[in-house]
């Protein structure tokens, strides 16, 4: 069953990128105390991903911060050092946090996760943003077509923040 409006993040750990290589992080340390942004994407570098979603969240980002949020957190079924070097490709390194998802365990423990073998993804995220407040989904936009970035899109998330 997928996450709702209402529910606490399930405990996980991330791989993120650091100055001095990757570090982990746990979902308490990523999002307690704190009101963010989650937007997740199937891969890094891929079309939509890479295109359309993150940069409508880098483009944004200071109107969203401005609506009382904290920080920007995108996450991937990709591993760190993809995570890291899709950071520093788009110029979002510092103003979007990269978390990597790189076997799964966020998605598929969120209920978001779907097969992508038919396209040599193997289990990816489903594309989505949320709104997390302390630790509690407060907002969430699942896409309904895998190729979309519109109702997860970062104006669509601060039309309604």
């Amino acid at each position: 069953m997928a996450i709702k409006v209402g529910d606490p993040l399930p405990q996980v750990t991330f791989r993120i990128p650091t100055p001095d290589g990757p570090a982990a992080k746990s979902t308490d340390e990523l999002f307690k105390g704190r009101r963010v942004v989650l937007f997740a994407v199937p891969g890094a570098f891929t079309p939509t991903c890479n295109n359309n979603h993150l940069p409508g969240f880098l483009a944004k980002a200071s109107e969203i911060k401005a609506k009382g949020i904290d920080a920007i957190l995108v996450t991937a079924v990709n591993d760190v050092f993809v995570m890291n070097a899709w950071a520093k490709a788009t110029g979002a390194e510092g103003t979007i946090e990269f978390l990597s998802d790189g076997s799964a365990e966020f998605a598929t423990a969120i209920g978001l996760a779907f097969d992508g073998k038919g396209f040599g993804l193997g289990t990816r995220s489903q594309r989505y943003s949320m709104v997390v407040n302390d630790g509690v989904v407060e907002q969430l936009n699942v896409e309904e077509a895998a190729g979309k970035a519109e109702i997860s899109g970062a104006e669509a998330l601060l039309a309604k923040l």
